[in-house]
């Protein structure tokens, strides 16, 4: 109940600090991290998010895990400018679109 009610609160923040980033003629920095929800035994039996978390797999760890990704769209001055999160086994080049397309600037 209380990460529902910060949804709400999370979002105003990130438009606030949209706002007040000046992006012009900066780049945004987009990467991934994974959410595992269970230790690597469990990952084939867990029920936790049943139909919404998935396995994925992680290739600079070389892992498998049962969870969730989070794809960020950072500036270089290190705010985030938006997020998504998916299910573990969504490929980062599919979210990527998406966060351009939605944290972009008007013009760029």
């Amino acid at each position: 109940r209380r990460a529902r009610a910060l949804l709400g609160i999370t979002a105003q923040i990130v438009n606030d600090l949209k706002s007040r980033v000046d992006l012009f003629d900066q780049y945004m920095i987009i990467d991934s991290l994974p959410i595992p929800l269970c230790q690597l035994v469990r990952n084939r039996r867990a029920k936790v998010f049943e139909g919404t978390a998935n396995i994925g797999y992680n290739s600079t760890k070389k892992f498998y895990y049962y969870g969730f990704k989070d794809h960020f769209a950072v500036s270089q001055d290190g705010y985030v400018l938006g997020y998504v999160i998916t299910k573990a086994s969504i490929h980062d080049a599919k979210e990527a679109e998406e966060l351009i397309l939605s944290t972009r600037p008007e013009g760029h």
